[in-house]
């Protein structure tokens, strides 16, 4: 029976949270169970997404949750094997039993490396795709705006735009990520909100306006977005970084939406789960033909599990941020 390292919340983060947030705890896992499997998670995945957990809906002084890729050690299932590759959400621990419940075994593509099925093949991917053709939809040729556009989700947004023929406009906070999306991804304009503010510069790279903002922000983005908004423009709500630490974020014209007629929406992944083979599909294609880049910040160990969500809420990570938690 493996001895397993997992990283539980200890107190509840008001604002930015802390390394004292947070507790690695040792906890003694058994052998699989009849008819299930013992797994060792080989990955695991940090999302601006967890941020809300923190505050509500994570449990105190229990493992917490997130996307994972890991390997099935031990089987007592006909549906898994030894070795079988699976998907699961009980991140933040190194090794877990189940009944096979939410555990997707994972077919991966021996020309492509693991980790991308956890970012641009994976459920970051797909909702980039998602969003972008199904609540966006996304038209060839049209004029895209994406904020974060150098995170895991935004990168791919902005790219299959780009796919898609359109004018593609990205903002990001770092001059190395601006550098990254314009001279690797290839966007067409690239916001540093850093160096000059977002108001101004989203109106001096959108001369057409907008047909689709792809909103990872809202707050202030999402404020300068609505004044260039064209007519039956559509902004897909992915995220509210701006609003994660503080809970507040303030946008001042929302009435925007009603003289453009702007179609404003919140989704997740789910929506459209119809699509998916068709994802897996385009984006393998893409991956494949060196159009879609992408980038990865993978810190080791199950140790540093707290320090990636932190790093990733300050912004520290190009592209996906990963934990490793074994070869």
């Amino acid at each position: 029976m493996p001895v397993s390292r997992e990283i539980h919340l200890v107190a509840r983060p008001k604002g930015m949270p802390e390394p004292e947030h947070f507790a690695m705890v040792e906890t003694q896992v058994g052998d699989a169970p009849d008819g299930g499997v013992l797994v060792q998670n080989l990955y695991m995945s940090v999302d601006p997404a967890m941020r809300p957990r923190l505050t509500a809906g994570q449990e105190l002084n229990e493992a917490m949750m997130g996307g994972a890729l890991g390997r099935v050690v031990q089987s007592k299932s006909d549906a898994f094997k030894v070795g079988d590759l699976v998907s699961n959400r009980l991140g933040f621990r190194e090794y877990f039993t189940s009944d096979g419940k939410g555990l997707t075994k994972l077919a991966a593509d021996p020309e492509l490396p693991v980790t991308v099925h956890m970012h641009a093949l994976g459920m970051t991917g797909f909702t980039a795709y998602g969003g972008l053709l199904d609540i966006g939809k996304l038209k060839d040729g049209e004029q895209v705006f994406v904020s974060t556009a150098a995170g895991a989700v935004g990168s791919v947004a902005a790219q299959i735009a780009k796919i898609k023929g359109c004018y593609v406009v990205g903002s990001t906070g770092a001059a190395d990520k601006a550098d990254w999306l314009r001279n690797e991804v290839g966007l067409d304009a690239v916001i540093n909100y850093k160096e000059t503010p977002i108001r101004e510069a989203v109106e001096a790279a959108t001369p057409k306006g907008i047909d689709v903002y792809f909103d990872n922000v809202g707050g202030d983005h999402l404020e300068a977005a609505l004044r260039r908004m064209n007519t039956l423009g559509r902004i897909p709500v992915c995220g509210f970084i701006s609003g994660y630490n503080s809970g507040r974020s303030a946008v001042s014209n929302l009435s925007n939406i009603i003289y453009s007629r702007v179609m404003l929406r919140g989704f997740v992944g789910t929506d459209f789960m119809h699509l998916y083979g068709d994802f897996q599909r385009d984006m393998a294609g893409w991956l494949k033909e060196g159009k879609m880049k992408y980038q990865e910040t993978i810190l080791d160990g199950i140790a540093n599990a707290p320090n990636a969500l932190i790093g990733l809420m300050q912004g520290v990570n190009s592209g996906k941020m990963l934990v490793k938690l074994a070869d």
